[in-house]
This record gives C-alpha cells, structure tokens and sequence, in this order.
C-alpha cells in the first residue's frame, strides 16, 4: 500500500478486486442505502471505535465516505491504532464522477 494515508479509487477498486484489503463506508445509513461501492462493509463514523476490535490488524483497511474528510478521519483513528489504514481521496463523489458503478443497480451518491 502507498505512502500516506490516501489512496485513490483506481487502489480501491483493485483492492476490491483481489482482496488485498477491507473496504469499509463510514458514511451514515441513508447514504449508504442511496448508493454504495459494490462488495464494501458499512460501519458508520459513530460505530467505529466500538467496532474497531472487527479489524483484522494483518489486513489494511480502505475507508470510504463521501468526499474524503470522514474517512480520512477514520484511517487517522485506525492508524494511531496500530492498523494499516487509508481513505479513499474523493470519496464515493469522485468514484461516481470516474463513471465506476454505485449499487444498487441506479444507485447515486446522497446529498448531505
């Protein structure tokens, strides 16, 4: 994984491809359910800590939000944490804007 703790959709995808790492939305219920990256868990921000003890600390971790700041904030708590974590830059908005697919089939990115 890249130096830092962002990483771009085009990482993430091939991460989800492979397996090479968790992909995990932190964004909250209702923009989960309007659209998400196919084959990522939901944990929102709020349940983070509480469900930190889920990671695999062998396994990096990619969070997701929907432009960046939340999971970026979710990789920084993960990683003074001791685990290999990271943020998608641009979040599920940029994912959307590249054309890679939300679900469900016509999913879209909530507005805030």
């Amino acid at each position: 994984m890249p130096e830092g703790l962002e990483v771009s959709t085009e990482e993430t995808a091939r991460a989800l491809a492979d397996g090479s790492a968790r992909v995990v939305d932190v964004r909250e219920g209702y923009e989960r359910e309007a659209g998400y990256v196919e084959g990522s868990d939901h944990i929102e921000l709020a349940q983070l800590s509480a469900a930190a003890a889920e990671f695999d600390p062998e396994r990096p971790v990619i969070f997701v939000c929907r432009v960046g700041g939340r999971s970026l904030m979710a990789a920084q708590a993960l990683t003074s944490a001791g685990f290999d974590a990271y943020s998608m830059a641009g979040g599920v908005e940029r994912w959307a804007d590249e054309g890679r697919p939300l679900s469900p089939e016509g999913g879209v990115v909530a507005d805030h």
